[in-house]
């Protein structure tokens, strides 16, 4: 699913099925914010130490690991092979990193419509991606003292993909990276769309998908993570400023952050343990009425 656009999902709050003991259940985001809940003493200790509420969510590709340049590298060595031109156009590169592959072959780039070539091309697509991946794998710049912050705050953290669970433990761990993340969402989880990884994500920390603070440098990550109630920290890169307007914050790099930005998200929402409450006082005494039981 490397070179598979995924759809959004939870568009109206719809989540996934899974298995119990005690047969089929079906998860929502009602349901999620509405089990999730903290009990007695989480919510003590989330009262003391409040950052530790929240749960952050990081999806794989350019958050964590700058893969533009492998797709990018794992196209240009398909072209090479099979003696074809990719033109050097913004918008061209920006469908090879974010369509699906067979959609850029056939009508982007026009190299073939028959099925069974579409298929082998994407095949030696992907075997050159893994190529790549095995040798040239980095974290985004500023990405480690950014979780080298979050870790210190001891807020708990999700890395979500469509790569397999193989190869992404073993590239956290090429970057060092592997003891930042509670939680693995990758395409053994078998969710069906961007949304559903995020609520998988949210589970897995339990924290409440309203409660989770996803990272994307993509609208459509952006949208779905509204979609699951989550707020949503835009990353500049392929997709300029004014195409990630719908994310609550934006920024060109992870070195702008600090954890305070992460509770500011959360500011205008407040806590509901311990809130200070009014208390309604009525102006007078009710009046006691007198009669001859009472005598």
């Amino acid at each position: 699913k490397v070179f598979v656009e995924e759809a959004i999902g939870a568009e109206y709050g719809e989540g996934f099925e899974t298995f119990r003991l005690d047969g089929l259940l079906k998860v929502d985001v009602d349901y999620l914010n509405d089990k999730l809940q903290e009990c007695f003493l989480q919510r003590i200790r989330h009262a003391m130490k409040p950052d530790e509420a929240f749960g952050l969510i990081f999806s794989w590709d350019n958050v964590v690991a700058d893969t533009r340049f492998l797709k990018l590298e794992a196209w240009k060595q398909l072209a090479s092979e099979e003696g074809k031109v990719i033109p050097e156009d913004v918008h061209v590169q920006r469908s090879m990193l974010y369509s699906a592959a067979d959609h850029v072959m056939h009508k982007v780039l026009r190299w073939s419509k028959e099925e069974t070539e579409l298929e082998r091309l994407k095949s030696r697509l992907l075997q050159f991606y893994y190529d790549t991946f095995s040798k040239h794998i980095a974290p985004v710049e500023g990405l480690k003292e950014w979780l080298d912050a979050i870790y210190t705050a001891g807020i708990p953290c999700a890395i979500v993909s469509s790569f397999d669970r193989r190869n992404m433990i073993d590239a956290l761990q090429r970057m060092g990276l592997t003891k930042y993340f509670q939680a693995v969402v990758t395409e053994e989880d078998g969710m069906e769309s961007i949304a559903h990884r995020f609520l998988s994500a949210a589970v897995k920390l339990d924290r409440k998908p309203s409660k989770c603070i996803v990272f994307e440098d993509d609208p459509r990550g952006i949208a779905a993570a509204h979609n699951c109630t989550m707020m949503a920290v835009g990353l500049i890169g392929m997709h300029p400023a004014y195409e990630l307007v719908q994310a609550d914050l934006t920024v060109a790099s992870f070195s702008e952050l600090s954890v305070i930005n992460l509770r500011r998200l959360f500011a205008h929402k407040g806590s509901a343990f311990m809130d200070l409450q009014k208390q309604i006082i009525e102006k007078s005494p009710p009046k006691r009425n007198l009669t001859v039981d009472t005598i």
